[in-house]
């Protein structure tokens, strides 16, 4: 009976936007936007760092999130070159991973200048004590206050081991409560939630409004443990984990792959971003 009432649905709409009319009737919503991680392609980009961008952007990616290489967060090109290089592929710098702990107030200053939302700690990696992480949620609270001073944001990235409870503790829970949210979010790495045992769903609602960034990346099981693949070719049930998290406050939705088995970056970048392109929930 739904699907016969879905069919008559069709017949009765014009031809020219019908797929979009439809979705909206069916109470589907596709992403506002989104963005690549320039990590997924770094060997392609630090040896042409222009024609990668360029191809990035011809894959339909309208926002960029850079990190930090031995180049900067820039590639060898002064910010405002970066930002004008992108302006005229159609795209724009959303965001950068960089060591928050050096020279960190011109790097606030730099991203300012060219619009950027936000600067993230993208690893700490795994430590003995949680009171390492307390003194994390601290440096966080630095950095925060240096980029509201700039005008933009700050934020941290998680991987799996701030879920992993140190002396009863979870240490991503311990930074979460001990920053200030009108200094610092976080952006969830839903691949690493997940490979840590996680629900990224239960995460949105006990701290809604704190995860503003996110990265799609998609996790299939392995004989050893798991990998990263092309978004839609594993795990991951994005449609509800999405919805959630944009109902709690999620607004930059970032694809990351960082395993190429049977493929290459360029080729998965360009995959993933057709998945993001028809991707509704």
């Amino acid at each position: 009976m739904r699907g016969g009432a879905y069919a008559a649905l069709g017949l009765t709409i014009p031809f020219a936007g019908k797929s979009s009319l439809v979705e909206e009737f069916l109470n589907f919503k596709k992403l506002p936007a989104y963005g690549l991680q320039l990590w997924t392609v770094k060997e392609d980009l630090a040896a042409n760092p222009k024609e990668v961008l360029k191809k990035v952007a011809s894959f339909g990616y309208k926002q960029i999130e850079s990190f930090e290489g031995k180049n900067g967060m820039f590639w060898g090109l002064k910010n405002t070159e970066f930002k004008k290089y992108l302006d005229d592929l159609g795209t724009k710098i959303i965001s950068s991973h960089c060591n928050n702990t050096v020279d960190f107030e011109r790097k606030a200053a730099e991203a300012a200048e060219i619009g950027m939302k936000y600067l993230i700690c993208p690893y700490k990696g795994p430590q003995k004590s949680i009171d390492d992480f307390k003194k994390f949620a601290d440096e966080f609270n630095v950095s925060g206050e240096i980029c509201r001073k700039n005008g933009i944001r700050f934020a941290y990235h998680n991987h799996d081991y701030s879920f992993k409870p140190i002396d009863g503790q979870v240490p991503q829970e311990v930074m979460m409560n001990g920053t200030d949210k009108n200094l610092v979010d976080f952006e969830m790495d839903i691949y690493w939630v997940i490979a840590a045992g996680e629900d990224p769903k239960a995460w949105f609602k006990k701290h809604p409004g704190r995860f503003k960034l996110c990265h799609v990346k998609d996790l299939a099981k392995t004989a050893t443990g798991h990998e990263s693949v092309q978004i839609g070719k594993g795990t991951i049930d994005f449609a509800s984990i999405l919805k959630a998290g944009t109902a709690d406050g999620l607004k930059y939705y970032i694809v990351e792959q960082e395993a190429f088995t049977g493929t290459n970056p360029l080729e998965s970048a360009e995959a993933d971003a057709k998945y993001m392109g028809s991707f509704s929930y």
